[in-house]
């Protein structure tokens, strides 16, 4: 899980095919090394004194620097498939097609202008949240791609849904979000909004695609941060 959902390095590279029913079940552990380490970033940006913007543009890349861009891929996979407005077949061949359409490419544009203007508009002493961000996307990615329909060329296809880690997944979504509002008081509202941007954006994926892969997930998870 460490190596394939984040750039920082992974100490033993053992890859066991038996065991990838199980490396959802980490995704969040992933997402609190992220948060704790993206609010650190802010935090050193404040004391270093490092112009606002800069700050800004520091604390807007990170996200998708430190996964190493494999949940941004995501994003620009089934950007370009659910713009295309066309049938099931050709979304589904342009969901899987490696080549960079027109609606990506402003879909990124989009998104980077507006995580900009997030951090530009924020203060660092306000950035408790983004400790708990990253935990709760990804909890809530693991949650899907266990409960969800899936495509039938996703890599998740042939993971068997498991009540033991919805269990275990939605439990540490309810502590994160407690644990949120104890931390960062009304701010946490930012954690619910995660939440609820995921919902969206799962939605309109799942019904233009029908379905779900590790590329939906990542797209919902892009949006929902």
């Amino acid at each position: 899980c460490q190596s394939m959902f984040c750039a920082i390095p992974c100490p033993l590279k053992i890859w066991d095919e038996t065991a990838r029913d199980k490396q959802l079940l980490f995704l969040p552990l992933i997402g609190a090394e992220i948060g704790v380490l993206w609010f650190a970033i802010a935090k050193l940006c404040m004391v270093l004194n490092i112009p606002h913007f800069l700050t800004a543009f520091i604390l807007a890349v990170y996200p998708f620097v430190i996964s190493g861009y494999i949940h941004l891929d995501g994003f620009m996979d089934v950007t370009d498939a659910v713009k295309s407005y066309r049938n099931l077949e050709k979304r589904r061949e342009i969901l899987k097609d490696s080549h960079v359409g027109a609606f990506a490419v402003i879909g990124c544009i989009i998104l980077f202008i507006g995580q900009f203007a997030v951090f530009a508009s924020m203060k660092l002493t306000n950035a408790a949240a983004l400790v708990f961000i990253p935990i709760v996307s990804r909890c809530c990615s693991s949650l899907v791609l266990n409960t969800f329909k899936k495509i039938s060329e996703s890599q998740y296809v042939g993971v068997a849904k498991s009540k033991g880690q919805i269990v275990v997944l939605t439990a540490q979504l309810l502590l994160i979000l407690v644990l949120s509002f104890i931390v960062c008081g009304k701010k946490a509202i930012a954690v619910l909004a995660v939440i609820a941007g995921y919902a969206m954006a799962l939605s309109k994926a799942y019904k233009s695609l029908e379905g779900i892969n590790g590329d939906v997930a990542g797209y919902a998870l892009t949006i929902s941060e």
